[in-house]
């Protein structure tokens, strides 16, 4: 019998979730011409075809997605081997910082397998905008950031996946009609209060702030209640509100990056290990795989 190197499988899934050869390389730090000869050589093993050639981007074909079914867990159960193996020598104390949005939406899942695996590893989880997340670390009072950027040539840190941004209102209200228009959003440096206003300043439409809050919840909350109109990243859209697009007078937002940046000089095998998780945990979501979680209902339905 022939075995299939979990390498192979692990780049095979990478250029997957990450939708090209290119951003699979990065990931797994090997060039894209290298990525290409790992996915020949396996379906060389497979004896079967696993990418449509002629497509613009890459899409599976049959047997690359009953593949896809085996690798992750194949990949699954070789992780949670060695994480059982070598669970008694994980150990130490890690200062993780996150936005809010994260920390309450996709993070408590991730964080909690983490801790079962992981239970003499303890987890600091500070909750602030990107930026000032960024500043603490600067300080070195934390070890690992996950945090969202809107720099295009961003080099620094480790991508997760491009997130896309969406505007978004009340599902009982219409303040989205209203000039100008209501705005709920967190105080400075946030990135998104930057986008927004950067959009609405280039199309000439007027609008005010009706509503300022630091907390995701509460601005999840005042969006719900009709107060004003938001925008979020897409994984982290709450229920209760509806999308708004360019049918209703909102132009896309484009994406941001979300990247891991661990503390200069900081690479114990803890965060070592809970950065790699966090890295495979957010591509394993529908969102990294490039998808959308059915959160939020579009406004024109």
């Amino acid at each position: 019998m022939q075995n299939i190197p979990t390498e192979l499988l692990r780049t095979f899934l990478k250029a997957i979730d990450s939708g090209s050869f290119t951003r699979a390389g990065a990931l797994v730090g090997r060039s894209q011409s290298a990525v290409s000869l790992q996915v020949r050589r396996l379906e060389e093993i497979v004896a079967a075809q696993l990418f449509q050639r002629d497509a613009h981007k890459l899409q599976l074909t049959p047997e690359g997605t009953l593949l896809a079914q085996f690798a992750r867990r194949i990949l699954a159960l070789n992780d949670e081997a060695l994480a059982s193996m070598r669970q008694p020598k994980v150990a130490g104390r890690i200062r993780l910082g996150a936005p809010h949005e994260y920390t309450a939406s996709l993070l408590p899942d991730f964080l909690g397998k983490f801790a079962q695996s992981h239970p003499n590893v303890m987890l600091e989880v500070t909750s602030d905008l990107s930026k000032n997340l960024l500043s603490l670390q600067a300080d070195g009072e934390l070890d690992l950031v996950i945090a969202l950027h809107d720099e295009p040539d961003l080099t620094e840190g480790r991508q997760i996946f491009t997130e896309p941004l969406v505007w978004m209102t009340s599902a009982d209200h219409e303040r989205h009609t209203q000039s100008p228009l209501p705005l709920v959003v967190a105080p400075p440096p946030c990135i998104y209060r930057h986008r927004i206003l950067q959009t609405l300043n280039g199309l000439g439409r007027p609008c005010r702030i009706a509503y300022l809050s630091s907390s995701y919840n509460g601005i999840s909350a005042a969006v719900r209640a009709g107060l004003g109109v938001t925008v979020m990243a897409e994984s982290a859209a709450p229920s209760g509100v509806r999308m708004l697009g360019e049918r209703d007078g909102f132009p896309p937002l484009g994406h941001l990056e979300l990247r891991l940046h661990r503390l200069a000089g900081n690479s114990s095998e803890a965060i070592i290990r809970l950065e790699d998780y966090i890295a495979e945990s957010f591509a394993d979501t529908e969102l990294g795989r490039g998808g959308a979680r059915p959160r939020a209902l579009p406004l024109s339905e």
